[in-house]
Parts: structure tokens; C-alpha cells; sequence
């Protein structure tokens, strides 16, 4: 009988130590995983892919991007500043009608242009180069019919110059939506040269 008692506590024993481990095992799995740094990870390799593709996409841009898009942005300034002269230094309405024709559209492709800029993170320039500065000064001293022959033959060779640069990143550009722009911009800037030319015969 004592032995019949011994035998069972002993398997009692047994069987609540195995319970134990279980439970200690399992509470010790659970332990493990909660305090696994399950997402960071992920986080820390998001934003390094954030960060990269920014600078990626600045970087892709090619010497023929950013010469363009500098170009572009300095040419625009110009065109504009220029317009402006044409509504208060000319007497003639082809002129300043011409003049007003390029404030609207250039206006409008500068804005183009810096959300560009912007949405790939590149500077555009911020003012006009020596040269374009002094033909604006220049401009700026003449009056009436001076003004006039000065302000078409300028529109004219400038924007000859100006397809010819759109021409060339439409087709040799690396960055996708600076060829967008110049592609789509072309069309105006001859007509600009059209009626640039108009302008310049009805002056003469």
C-alpha cells in the first residue's frame, strides 16, 4: 500500500514538472517574439529608399539637362523682362502686341519649368548671365521706332536660338520630363519666331 502511494505521487511529480516546462517554454517563445524588433527594420530601409531615390533623381539629370534647363530658365527671364519693355517703350501695337504675347506664354513656361525643378530638387538660376543683362540695359535706353527695329531683331535671333536648344533636348535629353517640356514648348517658340518675324518686316 505505502508503495502504491509513493508510485502515484511520483507520477503526480512528474507529470507537474512536464506542465511547468511547457509553460515556462511557451511564456519564454512569447517573450521572444514581442520583443523582436519586427518593423524597424522595414522603417530603416524605407527611408534609406526615399533618401536614395531623391538623390538619384538629381543625379540622373545629364550635363545636356541642366545646360537646358539652365538655359531655358535665364531665356524665359529674358523674354519676359523684355515683353515688359515692349508695352512701355514702343509706339507701335505689332510690337507691343508681340510684347504682351511673350510675357503670357513665357510666364507660363517659367512656372512649367520650376515645378519641374522642383519636383526633381534641381536650383534653376535666379537671374539673367552678364550678356543677357547688358542686351536688356541697352533695350531698356531705347524709345519709339529705335525701340522697335532693336526689340524684333532681338525676338527673332533669339528665339532661332531658342528652337534650336528646345530641338536639341527634345532629342538628346536624359531626363524624361525636361524632353517632355522642351517637346511641348516647340511649337510656341515657332510660332513666337513667326510672328517675330511679322513684327520685324512691319517696323522696317
Amino acid at each position: 500500500m505505502k508503495n502504491s502511494v509513493l508510485m502515484i505521487l511520483a507520477v503526480a511529480t512528474m507529470i507537474a514538472c512536464k506542465k511547468n516546462a511547457s509553460t515556462t517554454y511557451e511564456k519564454s517563445g512569447d517573450s521572444a517574439a514581442v520583443s523582436a524588433p519586427a518593423d524597424s527594420g522595414m522603417a530603416v530601409n524605407d527611408s534609406t529608399a526615399t533618401s536614395s531615390s531623391t538623390s538619384e533623381t538629381t543625379n540622373s539629370l545629364s550635363t545636356q539637362d541642366k545646360k537646358f534647363a539652365d538655359a531655358a530658365a535665364k531665356g524665359g527671364m529674358m523674354e519676359v523682362m523684355m515683353g515688359q519693355l515692349a508695352a512701355s517703350n514702343s509706339t507701335n501695337a505689332t510690337v507691343k502686341s508681340l510684347g504682351d504675347m511673350m510675357v503670357k506664354d513665357h510666364s507660363k513656361a517659367n512656372e512649367e519649368l520650376k515645378k519641374w525643378a522642383s519636383a526633381t530638387k534641381y536650383t534653376l538660376p535666379t537671374s539673367l548671365d552678364a550678356d543677357q543683362q547688358k542686351m536688356y540695359d541697352d533695350l531698356k535706353l531705347k524709345k519709339g521706332a529705335e525701340f522697335d527695329h532693336a526689340y524684333t531683331d532681338l525676338m527673332v535671333s533669339d528665339h532661332k536660338k531658342d528652337i534650336a536648344e528646345f530641338k536639341k533636348e527634345a532629342s538628346e535629353g536624359m531626363e524624361s520630363s525636361l524632353k517632355s517640356f522642351a517637346s511641348t514648348t516647340l511649337p510656341t517658340l515657332e510660332h513666337h519666331l513667326m510672328e517675330s518675324e511679322k513684327a520685324k518686316a512691319a517696323v522696317k
